[in-house]
């Protein structure tokens, strides 16, 4: 017999809610379900050391790096993130100006400060701006195929390089012109890819692609580190409310499974974890990356899942998109300098992918570093890596990518002699086991559809929520977003509340 909303009410043993995953979806559902006088026995269990999930805030070089999640992106009224951290008090002057809210990028990215050759050259600024108003123009063409029937092409990368085929046959330019417009476009598709989390645009779908909202306010960053927001919703929660090192095997569902802390009563979900310890509960909510769930699918759910969910996760895309942290005793930038571009001047998009092994060609994915505010005594670029190259990144050591970097930035500055970065520091987001990459995307052959289905929940008796998913692959319009993933979790929270009886007043947030 499974339990209902009247049965998780008995006394003495309360609704019992598990929250699997302690990212943003999973914290900001346990604070709602926590502040509620309803009063769940609640647990969220983490499977690693930390919370925070794909946020990961870490002090090296004198500084705060954000090994995950980088900016608030859309910082204004309507993004909760926003909210939440001016709320915390977690943003300065600067990020919380009227005028930096009232920016709307409609997702494009700032111009580089500088665009170096692989030839040792420089690009002029005003050719960059020229090639950036081309692809962002055609990017934001693909959105006239939202809700179509009839696209020409099923990817955006298909999309862009028809287009830009038609366009290029009417350049005039000299080959050299010619040769560096084509680099640059490549490195803004490298640059997408990382933005979209994928290893190539021919992967995203193009009839959904422009149901991807963005949020106007220009993207900022946390002064103290993006995980200052975790570490507040964590502090908020009741004591030992998160079991650290708790990996969870399996979520068994729609069962009656006993428990001695409450004789006589039986619960219909059971979660069994990799060191044997279980927890029975009324309802469990699922909050791991989509990455975890594609490799684990066959085996985590019990039984298993619907078909059609299962084939929405599978068909669902899921990247990975790494950064690699480069420290400099001294910066070879101009004091200005915000964001350096790399561009491969024999590199096309209309060209088929170059057939070097990986270990001769994943540096040429990397086209965009990012400097960070200067630390005490240190200097940061951030590298962004996405794709195949990304992942075959991991499996090389430190020094092994320090010395792959250096190489291009003496080759693209001209600078044989340039000092060697006194220290590298790495994600790899593909390689961590309850990770297994950065975040979702809409994938050819999958539609906003399966978005909505994987963040339904299943249902017993048509009414009972006994197994409920959340995060930032289960939101359909802010899908890849820390907002997603923190609107995810309160709809998850709401969901149960209204299943168990009318809603009370919201409490204010804890600080």
């Amino acid at each position: 017999m499974s339990a209902s909303g009247a049965a998780a009410e008995t006394p003495g043993c309360g609704p019992r809610v598990v929250v699997v995953g302690s990212g943003l979806a999973g914290l900001s559902a346990a604070q709602r379900l926590s502040d509620h006088p309803v009063g769940p026995h609640l647990r969220v269990l983490e499977a690693t050391d930390r919370a925070g999930g794909r946020i990961r805030s870490e002090r090296s070089f004198g500084g705060v790096v954000e090994m995950g999640a980088h900016w608030i992106h859309g910082p204004s009224k309507g993004n909760p993130i926003f909210q939440l951290a001016a709320e915390y008090g977690l943003l300065g002057e600067k990020e919380l100006s009227e005028e930096n809210q009232l920016v709307d990028t409609e997702g494009h990215l700032e111009l580089p400060s500088v665009s170096y050759t692989s030839s040792g050259g420089r690009v002029s600024l005003e050719l960059v701006a020229e090639v950036a108003d081309l692809f962002y123009s055609l990017l934001d063409q693909t959105k006239q195929f939202l809700h179509s029937t009839n696209s020409p092409v099923p990817s955006v990368g298909e999309f862009l390089r028809m287009e830009l085929s038609h366009l290029v046959t009417g350049w005039t330019h000299n080959p050299e012109i010619r040769r560096l417009k084509l680099g640059l476009l490549n490195s803004f598709f490298n640059l997408e890819c990382c933005v979209s989390g994928t290893h190539s645009l021919d992967l995203l779908a193009l009839v959904p692609f422009g149901e991807y909202t963005t949020l106007p306010g220009l993207d900022c960053t946390f002064p103290g580190g993006y995980q200052g927001i975790t570490d507040r919703i964590l502090a908020s929660l009741p004591p030992d409310t998160v079991i650290f090192n708790k990996p969870v095997k399996t979520v068994h569902w729609g069962g009656s499974f006993p428990d001695p802390e409450c004789p006589g009563q039986r619960f219909p979900v059971l979660v069994e974890c990799e060191d044997g310890d279980s927890f029975a509960a009324h309802h469990v909510l699922v909050t791991v990356p989509l990455g975890f769930l594609k490799e684990h699918l066959d085996t985590f759910f019990e039984p298993q899942l619907p078909q059609e969910k299962s084939e929405a996760i599978r068909k669902m895309g899921f990247g990975t998109n790494n950064k690699i942290f480069l420290d400099f005793e001294e910066p070879f930038w101009d004091p200005d300098c915000e964001h350096i571009q790399v561009v491969w001047e024999d590199a096309s998009p209309l060209e088929p992918a170059s057939e070097l092994e990986l270990k001769d060609s994943w540096v040429r994915k990397l086209s965009d570093f990012v400097v960070l505010p200067p630390f005490k005594s240190a200097h940061v670029l951030c590298g962004f890596i996405a794709g195949l190259e990304s992942e075959f990144m991991e499996t090389l050591s430190d020094e092994e990518v320090l010395q792959a970097l250096i190489r291009v930035l003496r080759r693209v500055t001209g600078n044989p002699l340039l000092p060697a970065p006194r220290g590298v520091l790495r994600s790899c987001w593909h390689s961590a086991p309850y990770t297994r990459g950065s975040y979702s995307y809409v994938a050819v052959d999958s539609t906003g559809d399966d978005i909505d289905l994987l963040a339904q929940p299943l249902l017993v008796d048509g009414k009972d929520p006994q197994v409920l998913f959340a995060g930032e692959a289960t939101h359909r319009t802010f899908y890849s977003t820390t907002h997603g993933a923190l609107l995810s979790g309160w709809r998850e929270a709401e969901r149960l509340l209204g299943h168990w009886g009318p809603r009370t007043e919201q409490r204010p947030l804890r600080s």
